[in-house]
């Protein structure tokens, strides 16, 4: 195996780790008691005032306390700057990661307004701004025709989730700063500091350790959504900079760089930085997502439309090409902000590609009197699209608007789209029947991957009843699906030691042989044909690709048990391909897991100790009297039965890392470039990120 293979594969799960957001599990009972006495009085009601609800229920505005949450500060600070270049104002913005662990946003827009608030006596509009909820531009009175912090309470919410923020105004001439500490409380009213030439808004804040699980921003996450932003905002300069480590300083481009989207920088400070700048917005977008496929068509489809009159206002562009993949990647936004659940804007698109495209075909005579339309799954394999609305009152599900819910928007972009695609098609005939061929093919292999689907569920297999479960399945003993645990098991004999060691009322077993086929490159159709697979499929019992049904699945969770070593890991990434592209609902509902069996046995005397890495080792013989006897485990098929119980699969001792999806944009993408069919991005991802992996396994 060739050098770089090799560290390929042994890094591989490090990376599932940055793309799929890990956690340990924790295993912590809860007991409930009600009270039998005592009074329920007036005294007993809590009032929450200013910020303090936030500090209280800080879930209910950022999402979580973990990585994400701590994301979204910065989020919320980027999309106020981006609401002034979208209004016209600012043209550029600077992120900064800071060594002492703060964050800054700056941007040159107008800068928040420092006066006296008409409608709170004495105070400042910019602490009016930074101390209370749902105050902003945003609610009307020409602030803002356009914004993605809707709620008006972005600012407010970081400042009362750090422990310190400082914030700087530029305008009218001079520049005007105000501190808050502890939550949000100002330490004093705005200072005028000195004459300004500039206008802007910089915010920069230290989040609290008291508040977030983690304070270790995560760099290739937040780049990932500032690319984004330059794309959805042509012409918008954002430029990205990590203090915290140095980074060699030649000049390089990266990421799509052919289209001038994201540039790294050779300044010679010794600090890591990207500046992102998109000249053909979100075509370049495509393009970039596209940067690991190979196009069925080289001209992108593109479409934009605007519809306005004296109080709403909406536009939509909309950017596609199809590639030989065998997953559609949709990406939609509204404001500059990434709904990754969808909502109202992609509905109207995919109403509109099935129809646009079936009648295409059937005017073409591609599609026959006889036969049936094309699916709208048919239709959409190897798609990959950017769909980006912007409107004037947007109505989002949550603070973390993650869905779009205007039902107007729904029509309204069918109608864009529908008109566009078949002008499209009708001028780009070539292009239109190489995509259609494509779907062609892809509603023959779903023909087949449904007759095989049929045959199983006839013999059981899919249905979750327990007949016709795979021979080597061995299943646990427990009616009840709470608790219960399949074990995907690499190799034969690690199996059967899993199987005897094991707790036969809730953990059951599947044993794997030999690599698992990379779904990357292959079809369903193909995939169900692999023993493997469709062992996993029939012995999960929840159905596979678009047809997964959570509330039938077998097991509450699916535990990934594979050596610790390059083969291991190897397998364990083909496994998280199966699961993030076949599966993906179980993931996301956080139903996967990987085990974590150890590294070391260290011996002293009659006292033994599990590791699980160098550091752990290093620390646990430090101090030790005489010379620690240590045995490096080279695959599970070295422990015994009650080893493996004891170090893997007993709940009150392993260690279990839980799979989500963080940034489906981002794994889509790693994903696609790790396991997919070309070589030189794969290559260039091991060449950029060789210096980030640790425990190199050749």
């Amino acid at each position: 195996m060739r050098g770089y293979e090799l560290f390929f594969w042994s890094a591989c799960f490090l990376l599932a780790e940055s793309v799929f957001s890990a956690f340990f599990m924790v295993n912590a009972k809860t007991t409930v008691q009600k009270k039998t006495s005592g009074a329920y009085t007036e005294a007993d009601i809590s009032v929450l005032e200013g910020l303090d609800p936030v500090r209280h229920r800080p879930g209910m505005y950022i999402g979580s306390t973990g990585l994400d949450g701590l994301h979204h500060l910065v989020y919320e600070l980027v999309d106020n700057s981006v609401d002034e270049a979208l209004a016209g104002y600012a043209t550029a913005i600077e992120i900064d990661l800071l060594a002492d662990g703060s964050v800054s946003v700056s941007d040159n827009g107008r800068g928040i307004p420092v006066g006296e608030h008409p409608e709170c006596k004495g105070i400042s509009t910019l602490e009016v701004v930074m101390t209370r909820l749902h105050a902003g531009g945003k609610f009307g009175g020409g602030g803002y025709h356009v914004s993605g912090g809707l709620h008006g309470v972005g600012v407010s919410v970081v400042n009362a989730l750090s422990a310190r923020l400082l914030v700087e105004v530029r305008r009218d001439g001079s520049e005007w700063q105000q501190e808050f500490r502890e939550g949000g409380r100002p330490s004093g009213p705005p200072v005028k500091m000195r004459r300004a030439k500039s206008t802007g808004t910089t915010v920069r804040f230290f989040p609290d350790p008291l508040i977030f699980e983690t304070l270790d921003f995560d760099r290739k996450v937040l780049a990932k959504r500032f690319r984004e932003t330059a794309y959805l905002v042509p012409g918008l300069r954002l430029v990205f900079t990590d203090h915290r480590t140095a980074h060699e300083t030649d000049e390089e481009t990266v990421h799509g760089a052919n289209q001038g989207t994201a540039q790294r920088d050779g300044d010679d400070d010794g600090v890591w930085r990207e500046t992102y700048r998109a000249k053909d917005g979100i075509i370049d977008f495509v393009r970039s997502l596209n940067e690991t496929r190979e196009p069925i068509h080289k001209r992108i489809f593109y479409v934009s439309g605007e519809r306005s009159d004296e109080e709403r206002r909406v536009s939509v562009e909309i950017a596609a090409q199809w590639n030989g993949s065998y997953t559609d990647s949709v990406h939609t936004f509204a404001n500059v902000v990434n709904t990754h659940s969808g909502g109202t804007h992609e509905e109207g698109f995919r109403a509109a590609l099935t129809t646009a495209l079936n009648k295409y075909a059937r005017n073409h005579g591609i599609l026959k009197d006889n036969e049936g339309n094309f699916a709208g799954e048919d239709l959409r394999e190897g798609l990959t699209a950017v769909v980006a609305v912007k409107l004037s009152h947007p109505q989002f599900e949550g603070q973390t608007k993650a869905k779009l819910g205007n039902t107007e928007v729904k029509g309204f972009v069918r109608s864009v789209a529908s008109e566009g695609i078949t002008a499209w098609l009708e001028q780009n005939s070539a292009d239109a029947k190489a995509i259609l061929r494509k779907v062609k093919d892809t509603k023959q292999a779903r023909s087949a991957a449904k007759r095989a689907k049929d045959l199983s569920r006839r013999k059981g297999v899919l249905n979750g009843a327990g007949a016709g479960l795979p021979g080597k399945l061995v299943d646990c003993q427990a009616l009840d699906r709470k608790g219960s645990e399949l074990f995907l098991v690499e190799g034969d004999s690690a199996g059967g030691s899993a199987v005897t060691g094991r707790d036969r009322m809730k953990q059951a077993i599947l044993p794997l042989r030999g690599k698992l086929l990379n779904v990357e490159r292959t079809r369903i159709d193909k995939a169900l044909e692999n023993t493997e697979i469709s062992a996993i499929a029939a012995a999960l019992g929840c159905g596979i690709g678009h047809e997964i049904d959570l509330s039938v699945v077998r097991y509450e969770r699916i535990c990934l048990l594979m050596d610790a070593d390059v083969d291991g890991r190897h397998i364990r990434t083909l496994l998280l391909t199966l699961l993030f592209r076949y599966f993906t609902p179980l993931v996301q509902a956080g139903h996967v897991y990987v085990a974590q069996p150890p590294l070391y046995q260290v011996r002293y005397g009659s006292e033994r100790q599990y590791v699980h890495s160098d550091e752990e080792l290093a620390a646990a013989m430090k101090g030790k009297r005489g010379t620690p006897f240590v045995t490096r485990f080279k695959g599970l098929g070295e422990m015994g039965a009650d080893q493996l119980w004891e170090t893997t699969m007993n709940p009150a001792t392993r260690r279990l890392v839980r799979i989500t999806i963080n940034e489906e944009t981002l794994a889509d993408e790693v994903v696609s470039k790790l396991m997919g069919a070309a070589v030189e991005p794969r290559k260039d991802w091991i060449s950029e990120n060789a210096g980030d992996v640790r425990f190199l396994d050749i």
